[in-house]
């Protein structure tokens, strides 16, 4: 299984990434320090979450032909 966190609190970072490591079950893949980085991985994750809401019915989407013709 993935996750993805985001650590509010700079300070707490080095505990919980130290705290993590520790652990013989866990493998840090990638750590994301650059703000470009991090933006582009909130905007898949909503975007995973909308595909998500959408196939529950809970929300609805525009289509591709509704997408183009507002650019």
């Amino acid at each position: 299984m993935k996750v993805i966190l985001d650590i509010k609190e700079n300070s707490r970072i080095p505990f919980f990434m130290e705290m993590i490591k520790s652990l013989d079950y866990i493998n840090v893949i990638k750590e994301v320090n650059e703000e470009r980085t991090s933006k582009f991985i909130d905007d898949l994750a909503d975007a995973f979450n909308d595909v998500k809401l959408y196939e529950q019915g809970i929300k609805k989407l525009k289509s591709a032909k509704d997408l183009l013709n507002d650019l």
